[in-house]
């Protein structure tokens, strides 16, 4: 099976068995959810759905959190992973946001990074959820789940992989595929004993097809 077949039997089963996917993280407007996604490096989806309401009920709004001191907003997230390193970064993007982009959250990946906390893969998350832009975050699932698939090949790191995806996936897809990928990496193809027997993908799956 060449890779230009798995591409398409991927996006014809998930864009008929899944065409409504999103994301797990719980949030009203962008920068509830650039908060969210800053929250969730390193941490479960669960875990900041858990913590963000109180925090969001304290400081909803950048104008708010830029005027938080450390020991305001660091009780809240605690139970998050790296709390100290996340509690600065948000007060440091809430402070960026207010000072140069008018508390406004950018739409473009180059202005998106600048932001304290705000790697490529959240800058990604924002453009595509918030944007609907063809971005392709690559996180540890996505990385797992589209080397196994054969989807992305000798990929070294997650910008290879981001590369070769939004290459190979059509723009009007790109921002689904993401959540496609994240699910099943999350719920069926897990990094250790993937659930082969219950997924539905086997037969364009690379991974399966050499273990059997």
């Amino acid at each position: 099976m060449t890779k230009k077949d798995r591409y398409t039997q991927f996006i014809n089963y998930f864009s008929t068995n899944q065409p409504i996917a999103e994301t797990e993280l719980e949030y009203g407007n962008p920068f509830q959810l650039l908060v969210s996604v800053i929250l969730s490096a390193q941490c479960t989806d669960k875990r900041v759905n858990m913590v963000t309401p109180e925090l969001f009920n304290i400081f909803p709004t950048p104008q708010k959190l830029a005027k938080a001191e450390f020991d305001e907003v660091f009780p809240y997230i605690k139970s998050i992973s790296y709390p100290n390193n996340k509690t600065k970064h948000l007060i440091g993007m809430a402070e960026m946001l207010m000072k140069d982009f008018a508390g406004k959250i950018p739409d473009k990946v180059d202005e998106l990074i600048k932001l304290p906390g705000v790697g490529r893969k959240t800058a990604n998350v924002i453009a595509s959820v918030i944007y609907n832009q063809p971005k392709m975050a690559v996180d540890t699932h996505v990385f797992r789940v589209s080397a196994r698939l054969g989807l992305t090949t000798n990929a070294k790191n997650v910008l290879q992989a981001e590369q070769q995806l939004v290459k190979n996936i059509p723009e009007e897809y790109i921002p689904l595929a993401h959540h496609w990928l994240i699910l099943h990496g999350r719920y069926i193809c897990i990094a250790r004993n993937p659930k082969c027997s219950e997924c539905k993908i086997t037969e364009f799956c690379k991974y399966y097809q050499a273990t059997q």
